[in-house]
């Protein structure tokens, strides 16, 4: 069996595993060892031999993605194991949880390897199953709102996807026959399919795997899905998720892109990340819940790496992947500290968690950092990303500039602003005395030492995987 194969049937093995174990303290362990047999194996992907191995593909654009949600899916597990004690779970919570946590893993894997359109399709809807099961785990009414509208969205949006790729095919087909679904076969006889219909296509899939990327208009479900949803699946859905929808933009780029005669596809990504990031920016100055205040935020990321993309070419490519990247571990890492302040204030409101750095430093410090690395202050992945970003547009596409400079400091001062709030001022009275816990802690640092390293001396292969990648997407 490929070792693609393995990473995507191991996660979902441990998802049947952990269906049969009621005991938290069991059960958050093994999902902790699932996840890092996953993460151990995804490592050994950087050996393994590029190309198709079936139904799936390995390449230069989905390698680094998939390392980067094994890490994300490892430190989640270890950041849950630590805290989910707090959430109450009965036994069936503790099953349905675990058991959606890795079944979701697997498939965001199968997501990112497939080289099946088809395929791809399936597994991101599989992912969001298990992401709407997770949301609604608590079964509070404002939890079931919450992966109600998750699903209903998201439903439609994977609709409007399925016939984007069924459009697809049947451009195709004539061509490749019963292979008409590969992206590598369909990207090789692109220039030679009706050019109208890959543009119909196109529209479909973006509007359709946008909304899973949290795109404007369709994006109104992450807000909420991040502030019912248990606490580690922020993390997962901010990092991983929307990373393995977008994943699947760029791929129809790929293919659309590769016919001369077809509507350009840069001017529509620029106008939905344009959208997203004035939209979030301006909706930041609103929140007053910190998870959903930092899932608005998300959106905003979203946008900038869909603007990168929309300008094309290497050097915007590559600035897209940053953002994607530094955006997935430090999200995560705020995510985590928001968390773990939540469950010691017994609130996720803003005015009830301030003044971090004097009562607990380790977390009021960690969750600063956070928070500037994700505005985009430097030294971090997100400042390099969006410096690269503006610096491209200023030549690219200058009549833009000003929106996207609008949008930009409109966020980073909602960002500043939440930053002070949470972190300095005067504590906020604890729920219940206690001091910060270690092991929670322990992820949060770590994503941020990766993407301070990542964002002052990235690893020479790393830096060529990510330029191969950035051709990739054309």
């Amino acid at each position: 069996m490929p070792l693609p194969w393995v990473l995507v049937f191991f996660h979902w093995a441990g998802a049947l595993l952990l269906a049969a174990i009621p005991q938290l303290r069991a059960a958050v362990l093994a999902n902790l060892a699932v996840s890092a047999g996953g993460f151990l194996l995804a490592l050994f992907l950087l050996g393994y031999p590029e190309g198709e191995q079936g139904w799936t593909r390995l390449d230069a654009l989905n390698l680094p993605l998939i390392l980067l949600a094994a890490l994300v899916g490892l430190t989640t597990s270890a950041f849950s194991a630590a805290t989910l004690h707090h959430e109450g779970f009965d036994h069936w919570r503790i099953r349905a949880y675990h058991t959606a946590f890795q079944g979701f893993m697997g498939a965001q894997a199968l997501a990112l390897l497939a080289d099946n359109l088809g395929i791809m399709w399936v597994a991101i809807e599989i992912a969001t199953l298990a992401t709407v099961t997770m949301v609604a785990v608590h079964r509070t009414p404002e939890a079931i709102e919450a992966a109600w509208k998750f699903f209903i969205l998201c439903g439609v949006g994977i609709a409007l996807a399925l016939f984007g790729t069924i459009v697809l095919y049947l451009a195709a087909q004539p061509l490749l026959h019963e292979n008409g679904l590969s992206w590598a076969a369909l990207r090789r006889v692109a220039a030679q399919c009706d050019p109208g219909v890959l543009n119909l296509a196109f529209v479909f899939l973006l509007v359709g795997y946008g909304t899973k990327a949290g795109l404007v208009p369709l994006h109104s479900w992450l807000p909420d899905a991040h502030a019912e949803g248990p606490t580690p699946i922020s993390a997962v859905l901010s990092g991983l998720l929307l990373n393995a929808a977008l994943h699947a933009v760029l791929r129809a780029k790929a293919v659309v892109g590769a016919h001369p005669a077809t509507v350009a596809a840069g001017p529509f990504l620029m106008a939905l990340g344009l959208a997203s990031l004035l939209l979030a920016g301006f909706a930041l100055w609103r929140r007053h819940d910190a998870r959903r205040f930092f899932g608005w935020s998300s959106i905003e990321q979203m946008g900038l790496a869909a603007f990168a993309f929309g300008i094309g070419g290497a050097a915007a490519n590559l600035a897209g992947l940053l953002q994607m990247a530094g955006h997935s571990l430090i999200k995560s890492a705020i995510f985590f500290g928001v968390g773990q302040a939540a469950q010691i204030k017994g609130s996720q409101k803003i005015a009830d968690i301030g003044g971090l750095v004097a009562s607990h430093p380790a977390l009021g410090w960690g969750l600063a950092l956070a928070i500037g690395g994700i505005a985009g202050l430097p030294p971090f992945l997100v400042f390099a990303a969006e410096f690269r970003l503006v610096t491209i547009a200023a030549e690219a596409v200058p009549a833009l500039l000003l929106p996207l400079g609008l949008g930009l400091v409109v966020a980073v001062a909602a960002l500043v602003t939440t930053l002070q709030a949470l972190c300095f001022g005067d504590p906020t009275r604890d729920a219940a005395p206690r001091a910060a816990s270690a092991a929670a802690l322990a992820p949060l640092w770590l994503h941020l030492a990766v993407a301070l390293w990542l964002g002052l001396a990235m690893p020479a292969p790393l830096a060529a995987l990510l330029a191969e990648a950035a051709r990739i997407v054309g």
